[in-house]
């Protein structure tokens, strides 16, 4: 779906706060111009660009500097922040080698997902009122209750200790938030992905007009994943068989394994079948490199990831890349681990085997490996001609969830056991020619590290296993702390809430 950012929803509330302490002479006078809560939600057609307006933090997975896959590869055991050096990013920095406080936590993790919950509850709010189709007005309500879901479950993943919002906040009640358990924001989660999806289509009827937006499928893949969190896995199996359906077939939703690894990260290759949600990009922004937000249209991931001054000399049979800033190059145990998998060269930009034989050339960035994360690296060719700064309008998409993600959990969810667990496995391994082993939880790890590398969920797996304090110690992270983020230092100043256990 095209994506545009629908900023006045924010900004009109910002504007009624302000006026509330003014001379009444300023009240009385009739807004002209703005799109105001009171007088904004009239139609089907506001409805629907308000419903846009939520879809756009799905950009926060790859749009921005603060990005959620940079960010979450940096404290994976795979990958190290990079960038140009130890004060690159101050906040990716001290996540990768767990020195994160919270005066250099990135605020944006805390606020970009805060402010698309906002705009859900906002228009969940108005929909009730307006007088539009009543079939649609429900799908628009259960695309809010979806996405709202998403975005508190990436909350709790990244603080666990977080203030339930189902109501926009106004001048005076936004200083009394107090955070509610992990359980409680778990279990509206859960209500809201389970009242979505039966109000979602089955499958979309136009991938021309409406490429992006949530199907059942979708949210019960989210809710599968949201229960294997939470460890109920007998629920989270459940869902996940009806998202995944015959392990190598094609899904009731239309989900099907690529054949071919690689044509995952084409970057023309959109919306494919075994994508079930991504976040969206364009080449066709005017981003500036004054201004790489997550609000931008761009995928800003892209360059983050590619190589700083990167040269090749003539008649080189290197690849034609454009230079980048060096972020989340991947550690030499990583790539002593993947090196014999047939996903290597889809996965892993060897640049240091390419300047040992003379075919490349670049100027290591900060702990560098040589070793590039080729997923997202983009080629000459999807470089912008136009309008606006040319590193920061990629138009690569990102995957938030894909199929071979959900085939993995649901093996593990049936506890690595029996032949549909088996069968899973073995279907993931087959698309890129592996042979069968036996499945075992071990298995299933050790796939979903070699499947999902450099996508950003690795330290999230790492810590729902339990197994981060043993993977993760000699680079700093401490049990009991760094499972989780600080809370950002301005979100603690005149407000009730309170810092995570052991940041100052």
């Amino acid at each position: 779906m095209k994506q545009k950012v629908i900023k006045y929803l924010f900004i009109a509330v910002v504007v009624t706060m302000s006026l509330a302490s003014c001379d009444k002479s300023f009240i009385e006078i009739q807004p002209k111009g703005q799109f105001l809560t009171a007088n904004y939600y009239a139609d089907k057609d506001q409805a629907y660009a308000a419903l846009v307006g939520v879809y756009d933090g799905l950009r926060k997975n790859s749009g921005g500097f603060e990005n959620m896959i940079s960010m979450m590869n940096a404290g994976s055991d795979d990958q190290v922040a990079g960038g140009g050096g130890p004060t690159d990013g101050a906040g990716i920095q001290g996540f990768s080698n767990f020195t994160l406080t919270a005066i250099i936590m990135p605020g944006s993790f805390w606020n970009d997902h805060y402010q698309a919950i906002f705009k859900a509850n906002t228009l969940l709010s108005k929909l009730p009122a307006i007088n539009m189709d009543a079939a649609l007005k429900a799908r628009y309500t259960a695309e809010a209750k979806a996405l709202r879901a998403l975005y508190y479950f990436n909350l709790l993943n990244m603080f666990k200790n977080v203030p339930l919002l189902l109501e926009p906040l106004t001048a005076t009640n936004m200083y009394d938030v107090t955070q509610a358990t992990p359980e409680a924001v778990y279990a509206q989660i859960e209500k809201d992905l389970t009242e979505a999806i039966t109000d979602l289509p089955t499958t979309l009827t136009s991938i021309a007009t409406e490429a992006g937006r949530l199907t059942k499928g979708t949210a019960k893949a989210l809710l599968g994943k949201v229960y294997l969190y939470e460890k109920k896995n007998a629920l989270a199996a459940a869902q996940f068989a009806d998202v995944n359906g015959t392990p190598g077939g094609t899904s009731q939703f239309g989900y099907r394994l690529l054949p071919v690894f690689a044509d995952l990260w084409v970057s023309t290759n959109k919306f494919n079948s075994e994508s079930i949600l991504e976040a969206s990009h364009s080449a066709a922004g005017l981003t500036g490199s004054w201004n790489y937000t997550s609000a931008d249209e761009g995928n800003l991931l892209n360059v983050m990831v590619g190589p700083r001054s990167y040269s090749r000399p003539t008649g080189s049979t290197a690849p034609d890349l454009p230079s980048g800033w060096s972020f989340n190059v991947f550690t030499q145990e990583f790539y002593d681990f993947i090196k014999s998998d047939p996903r290597f060269t889809a996965t892993v930009f060897d640049l240091k085997a390419l300047k040992a034989a003379g075919k490349a050339d670049y100027i290591p960035g900060y702990m560098d490996s040589g070793y590039f994360l080729q997923k997202f690296l983009p080629g000459r060719a999807d470089v912008r001609t136009g309008g606006g700064s040319l590193e920061l309008n990629y138009k690569q998409d990102t995957y938030v969830i894909r199929l071979a993600d959900t085939y993995l959990m649901e093996a593990e969810a049936l506890g690595a056991t029996g032949a549909r667990a088996q069968a899973l496995l073995d279907a993931v391994r087959s698309r890129v020619g592996l042979p069968s082993v036996p499945v075992t939880l071990a298995a299933i790890k050790a796939e979903r590290r070699l499947e999902m590398a450099g996508e950003g969920f690795r330290f999230f797996d790492l810590v729902r296993w339990g197994d981060a304090a043993a993977k993760l110690s000699s680079r700093g992270f401490v049990a009991g702390k760094n499972e989780i983020f600080p809370i950002p230092y301005r979100e603690l100043q005149g407000t009730k809430l309170v810092q995570n256990p052991n940041y100052n």
